[in-house]
């Protein structure tokens, strides 16, 4: 699987991610869409189905009552009543008749079926309805009227109606089975519900081919900016189209022809910069090893030179020093910028290294060294004298002597650090102790250092797959540089055959 394909499941698998988001969105909408018209035709086809069973019924039974029970004598016995039930119910559209009249004050009760209508089933508020004589007014001719109420028997819904005779006779009742028209509202209710269910399948399958439409292009442009941002500058879209996403791609490929072009130039610029300064250095190697060589006679002449000239002949050889270490020191910056730096591997002794780099430059009275021998190491050692020479003569040059300098094993790593006893770092300058050229001080540009010692001290680090860090002291006493490398062998940087071509490079101090 290809990693954008991987990308893009991980992608819609996040509750955060827009796909998932438009999926949801599309579900919920279709949802409430299908619940509320499904709840709705529900409602309206169940109100539709029972009015027009209960409007037949009961008009039905009407008649039959006017029909049927008001032809009954007036002093019915049992039989007659059970008689004009049974006619009654059969004439009419699947219910059951009670007919209840009273006799010396004894209820006589006639059904169409005893085993399934009875008085008992027959709420007693729907029986006092029937019974009661209603005041005759202008708006009401009847004493009697037609009362109904629907009802559960048994967990069957039905519908039980009564009246009574007007001028005197018995009372009717009717018992409708709802249950076909309940079952026909279940079915109605489940061929809504897979509706609804259809729906939100659909909305969610639109809501997907709806994301993967907008997202594609999206995806493409998220992937193609990856790319740019890992320098693949020549990276573009494929347009197609006149909507936003396609204006939004051409756009990118605009972006990044302006950025290609750019970063070209700089590019050019930067090397015929860098080409610049090194053919300068190297230019300037030729006459500045004969003007030292000159420089180093006046200086052994100096002392039978006239008094006015000794000084001017000692100016100049300190200047030619300083030009010569700032002409090898641009050369070795200008080798890491191209990336030709290359490290020459060594298991080397690190207390010697230490003791070795001190003592070359006559340090030994003024450095307070603390390192057990036999801590052997792989590394660079001519860019570690480097690494050293510079941080202990820039503790020695601003923070003076005493300098301690400790060596220890920490895990995977070597730990050098150089601390000093002077008056530390400004909180301001910490940040740019590294940078090339930084002068602490602008009212003081000049120094005797190039201010590229630290810088390259930093590289030489970095080109070991290591790093320093500076510091102020806890206790407000000096600065702290921490040199940390790593112990083992495998170097990503470190080859074979160092192809610097100068091998002598001197320590300087920013």
């Amino acid at each position: 699987m290809s990693d954008s394909a991987k990308r893009s499941i991980l992608a819609g698998l996040r509750w955060t991610s827009l796909r998932l988001r438009l999926v949801v969105v599309f579900a919920l909408v279709a949802l409430t869409a299908a619940v509320s018209a499904s709840g709705i035709a529900y409602w309206l086809n169940r109100e539709a189905v029972l009015t027009r069973t209960q409007d037949t019924a009961l008009g039905d039974f009407r008649r039959q009552m006017q029909n049927q029970a008001a032809a009954l004598p007036l002093q019915p016995t049992g039989i007659d009543l059970q008689d004009g039930a049974e006619q009654m119910a059969s004439s009419g559209p699947g219910y059951h008749v009670l007919l209840v009249d009273s006799h010396d004050g004894k209820p006589i009760v006639g059904s169409s079926d005893i085993d399934a209508f009875t008085k008992l089933d027959v709420p007693a508020s729907l029986q006092r309805q029937v019974n009661k004589k209603q005041p005759l007014t202008s708006s009401n001719t009847h004493e009697y009227h037609l009362f109904w109420q629907r009802t559960t028997i048994g967990g069957t819904p039905y519908l039980v109606a009564g009246t009574k005779i007007i001028g005197g006779g018995p009372a009717g009742y009717m018992l409708k089975s709802l249950d076909q028209e309940r079952q026909d509202l279940n079915s109605l209710a489940w061929s809504l519900g897979i509706a609804t269910a259809l729906a939100l399948v659909g909305s969610a399958l639109l809501a997907q081919g709806a994301a993967t439409t907008v997202l594609r292009p999206v995806q493409r442009l998220g992937d193609a900016a990856r790319k740019l941002g890992e320098g693949k500058l020549d990276t573009r879209l494929v347009v197609s189209g006149t909507d936003e996403l396609a204006d939004l791609s051409r756009t990118f490929n605009k972006t990044a022809s302006s950025l290609e072009k750019k970063v070209a130039d700089m590019t050019a610029r930067e090397e015929s910069s860098r080409r610049f300064v090194a053919d300068m250095s190297h230019e300037l190697r030729t006459p500045l090893t004969a003007i030292t060589a000159v420089a180093e006679v006046l200086e052994d002449e100096a002392d039978s030179l006239d008094p006015m000239i000794a000084p001017a002949v000692h100016l100049v050889v300190s200047e030619t020093r300083r030009l010569n270490d700032l002409v090898e020191n641009l050369m070795e910056v200008t080798r890491f910028d191209a990336g030709t730096a290359r490290l020459v591997l060594d298991t080397v002794d690190v207390a010697d290294m230490v003791t070795a780099c001190i003592d070359a430059r006559a340090w030994l009275d003024a450095v307070d060294l603390d390192a057990e021998r036999g801590m052997m190491v792989r590394l660079d050692p001519r860019r570690l004298d480097v690494i050293l020479a510079n941080l202990i003569g820039n503790a020695l040059k601003h923070g003076g002597s005493p300098v301690r300098v400790a060596v220890r094993a920490d895990d995977d790593e070597l730990v050098v650090e150089v601390r000093d006893h002077g008056p530390g770092i400004p909180e301001d300058v910490l940040p740019h102790v590294f940078d090339r050229f930084y002068k602490a001080s602008a009212s003081r540009p000049r120094s005797e250092g190039s201010g590229l010692g630290l810088s390259i001290a930093m590289e030489n680090a970095h080109i070991h797959g290591g790093d320093i860090t500076a510091s102020n002291s806890p206790d407000g006493d000096g600065a702290v540089f921490v040199l940390r490398l790593p112990r083992d062998e495998e170097r990503p940087t470190g080859v074979p055959g160092d192809e610097d071509p100068d091998r002598n490079e001197k320590g300087s101090a920013k």
